[in-house]
């Protein structure tokens, strides 16, 4: 059975409801996460990818929308972690905290004048998208949110319209995913990623200063290429027309892992297929996140398979 942690106690996720007059639904007063849990089955171990720092971004954002969370970042690790192991899952798994203004207040209201609520819940998750083909993308016609407007760099409830809008435009013109650029035409990032180019030998992408979310898989990509692989990684502006002359591309993200790019717009990236470096870096960081790369072990937390072996 799959348990959900609301507002401090245990229950069984489809116990967790809330009203249809909650702000949140009507506004989007919440803030989230997203935590991968990654089931190693040579070991038998989940392993889950860098839980505290998802933590510690989160409770930013709740900071930013006026949320008050009573817990600290290692305290949401271990309610997480109980949580897991009440649950048992041996598979991969994806592991969302939401945080949000649990008020039945159907009004614009100040945020410091509505209650607060937390819940906890994890769900079985394979492939956000196919990582062993190269995906076709587009330049979505929405732009991404700016700073000004929204702060993007926090995964905040009604941000993600921005993102949900370009998806939908993607793929309904049969693209697998949108990638959104700036008010002032520069690359930020796709829908639901970071996004990285490989141009000689080096790693591009695009700086936080274009409205991207500062991905946690971002970052162990970027540490991964530079310890494995000797590549360096160049965080700077970009324009559109630079991703279509790179040698290869590729998207980041807790959901998306790291996914191939084959083309852009209909104009193919390299040869149009998954490229050297993205390939490489592919397997690197799956055996990092499935905890088989000992010098990495300190971004995995194991989680508690004893609910899982009882259930056998």
């Amino acid at each position: 059975m799959t348990y959900a942690f609301m507002n401090g106690e245990f229950l069984p996720l489809a116990e967790a409801k809330v009203g249809v007059m909650t702000h949140a639904l009507h506004y989007g007063t919440s803030v989230f996460e997203g935590i991968r849990g990654n089931w190693n089955p040579e070991q038998e171990k989940l392993y889950v990818f860098r839980l505290k720092e998802h933590y510690e971004r989160f409770l930013q954002g709740c900071k930013i929308m006026r949320i008050k969370v009573p817990h600290t970042a290692e305290e949401l690790s271990s309610i997480t972690l109980d949580l897991l192991g009440r649950s048992g899952y041996q598979q991969d798994i994806y592991i969302r905290p939401l945080a949000f203004k649990g008020e039945e207040r159907v009004a614009i209201l100040k945020l410091q004048d509505l209650s607060d609520s937390l819940v906890i819940f994890p769900i079985p998750l394979g492939a956000y998208l196919d990582l062993d083909a190269a995906a076709r993308c587009c330049t979505s016609s929405w732009r991404r949110m700016e700073d000004t407007m929204i702060p993007p760099r926090n995964k905040i409830g009604g941000l993600y319209v921005n993102s949900i809008l370009a998806k939908t435009e993607a793929t309904l013109a049969g693209f697998d995913e949108a990638i959104l650029l700036t008010n002032e035409g520069y690359v930020s990032e796709g829908a639901g990623e970071n996004i990285f180019m490989v141009m000689n030998g080096k790693l591009i992408t695009p700086s936080v200063s274009d409205n991207i979310l500062a991905g946690i898989t971002r970052d162990a990509v970027i540490r991964i290429a530079k310890n494995e692989l000797g590549l360096e990684t160049m965080e700077r502006s970009m324009r559109r027309s630079e991703l279509y002359n790179a040698d290869e591309c590729f998207l980041t993200g807790t959901a998306a892992h790291l996914t191939p790019v084959g083309s852009i717009d209909n104009i193919e990236i390299g040869d149009g297929e998954i490229g050297q470096i993205t390939k490489e870096l592919q397997r690197l960081y799956f055996d990092v996140i499935r905890g088989r790369i000992p010098k990495y072990l300190h971004w995995c937390t194991l989680a508690s398979t004893t609910a899982a072996k009882a259930s056998r």
